[in-house]
């Protein structure tokens, strides 16, 4: 059965993907789970246009952080989470609480994607965010405390 993914599905098919998946999954696992959606004519049509609307926000957002590159170069964003004695965190802070802290704290709307970061950060102390954003290059710097 040809379905169209409505959220991601590990091994299976990513978000907005069409695809070609067994009956007996479709109908047991994917739909029940509201994961997917039959990938009728109309769905199709709509799903492509979905994909246009995002393009073009995603589009305007870059733009708009293309200008701001030089204002977010400044900022600092404050983090307070559980650490032990040495100063290493429970748990890492990824790309997505980086984005979310920036837009509460800066009020800059930053996509994840546009964050270069190689793996979550875990230690106490001042780290340097780089962003790149075609091809131009700024950071901005996060300071974690103790909670």
């Amino acid at each position: 059965m040809k379905v169209i993914f409505l959220k991601d599905v590990p091994r299976v098919g990513k978000r907005h993907d069409v695809k070609e998946v067994n009956d007996g999954y479709v109908m047991n696992f994917l739909f029940p789970r509201k994961l997917a959606e039959p990938a009728t004519p109309k769905a199709i049509t709509e799903l492509e246009k979905r994909k246009k609307n995002l393009e073009i926000e995603r589009e305007v957002q870059t733009d708009l952080l293309m200008k701001n590159l030089e204002e977010i170069k400044g900022k600092v964003v404050l983090f307070k989470a559980k650490a032990d004695d040495k100063g290493h965190l429970f748990s890492g802070i990824h790309k997505k609480e980086i984005v979310e802290e920036m837009k509460k704290q800066n009020h800059a709307d930053i996509d994840e994607d546009f964050i270069i970061l190689e793996k979550p950060i875990k230690e106490i102390g001042e780290h340097e965010i780089p962003i790149e954003v075609k091809g131009k290059r700024s950071s901005f710097m996060i300071k974690i405390e103790k909670a």
